[in-house]
Formats: structure tokens, sequence, C-alpha cells
């Protein structure tokens, strides 16, 4: 405690203590902001003492600057494949997460490039055969080719497909070799009741039978097992399963497996 600081009357005086020299103060922890000196003048006693010039790179005030916290896939630039069934909801999520994500991210489905053939189109209501196939995997090339592109120049791409698991000739090797070994495929693969409620609400050539709905539901099941990253949304909005597919892609990242 430092004393003959003070002030008080009769100090120095004849019959009194000498005044006790004053103690520099105690110097701050490194790292830590040294305290403003008080306002007014000092006292004449009292040893000035100036505080260190800041260090290169930091600031006046002796805050130490920390990096931003990681979250998610953050910026990387990534390619993935969202899978899951009819009414899965897979276009939506993948358009939201591509839309909100901090760097440029682009969103194909396979089904909007199948739709670009209007005369000839294969309706995949009126079964899959050869000619199907055909505009699938010409769609697929399509599909990589365009992804390949916007990686090439730094924007990250998100496809969406109905990939079966026990089916090759439309199965995750394909995507992969027209998209490259990077790619990142997620399951999302709510329950039965919901894509049958999903798929009621559709139109056009999106909306098929509540037979052929289960019957895909049920061979996406083949995914559990697989290893593939799977996101059950029945509870889930669009916002809320964005973020999940976002956590899962994170641990993807840093523990790749495909």
């Amino acid at each position: 405690m430092q004393q003959g600081v003070g002030g008080g009357a009769g100090w120095g005086q004849p019959g009194h203590h000498a005044a006790v020299p004053p103690q520099p103060p105690i110097p701050p922890a490194q790292g830590w902001p040294v305290p403003a000196p008080p306002a007014g003048p000092p006292h004449p006693h009292a040893a000035v003492h100036a505080p260190p010039p800041p260090g290169p790179g930091s600031e006046a005030t002796g805050h130490i600057p920390l990096p931003p916290a990681a979250s998610g896939t953050g910026g990387a630039t990534l390619a993935v494949l969202l899978i899951g069934p009819a009414g899965a909801g897979k276009t939506t999520v993948a358009r939201h997460w591509a839309s909100t994500r901090p760097v440029p991210t682009a969103h194909v489905s396979l089904d909007d490039v199948r739709e670009w053939v209007c005369s000839g189109f294969a309706d995949p209501q009126a079964g899959w055969n050869d000619h199907s196939e055909a505009q699938y995997r010409l769609a697929r090339r399509t599909c990589g080719f365009a992804a390949r592109n916007f990686l090439a120049n730094g924007i990250s791409c998100i496809l969406d497909d109905a990939v079966f698991p026990d089916r090759p000739v439309v199965g995750l090797g394909g995507w992969k070799r027209h998209v490259g070994p990077a790619l990142l495929p997620v399951v999302l693969l709510p329950g039965l009741e919901i894509v049958l409620e999903r798929n009621a609400a559709r139109s056009g050539n999106r909306r098929l039978s509540d037979e052929e709905v289960a019957r895909i539901h049920g061979r996406m099941a083949g995914w559990y097992g697989s290893g593939l990253p799977i996101i059950d949304n029945s509870d889930l909005d669009v916002e809320a399963t964005s973020r999940a597919l976002d956590e899962a892609l994170a641990r993807s990242l840093s523990t790749p497996a495909f």
C-alpha cells in the first residue's frame, strides 16, 4: 500500500517521520490494457510512468484480437449432392442453403435440367425405360459439367437428385465421375407420411402416385448403414434443415470418408 502520496498537514515537519518515497505502480499483466492516468494534474511527489507503446499490429487500447469463431462450412468452396426421395424437400433446402451462404454458391437441380427437354420429354410417371434412362444420363452429365465449371471459377455448387443406393446406373458413382471425387453427398430422408403429404401438394410432372412415392421412399432406406450423413427433416422447417445440412457438411470436411 503506497504512503506519502497524500497531502495531509504536517508531513515533512520537524518531529514527524519523513515521507516514504513513492513506489512505482505494479505493472499490469502482459497483454492487458494499461489503465488510463487519473484526471487532473499529478501530485508533485508522484512518479509518472508512461504506458508502453503498442506493439506492431496491436491497437492502442491493448485489446487482443481473436479470430472469428468457425461455424459450419464457412467460406469453403464445395461440391454437394443432396439425395432424397420425391417430397423430401431437396430442391427447396438446396436452394435455401445456396442462397444463405456467405460465399458464392450455385444450385443445380437434376429435375430442372431434365425438363429442359420439351418435345419428347421422358415423363417419369410413364415409368423407367431406355428412353428415360438416356435422358437421365444426359441430364446428369450436363449437371456435372455445370458444377465443374462453377467450381473452376471459385463458386460452390449444390445438386439434388433422387439417387438410389441399390441401382448403380443412377447411383453415387456416376455423380462422382461427372463432378469429381471431392463431391460431398448428404441424404435427406423424412418419414413416409411427410413425403406423401408434400407430394400431394405438387402438380404436373413432379407429382407422383402414392404407390410410387412409397416405393421410392422404401428404396432410399438402403442409405442407412452406408456411412453417408442422413438428415431426418420430418420435424424441421427449411431454415433448420439448411443448418443441419451445413453442420453435416462441416463434419464431412473434417472426417472425409467418401
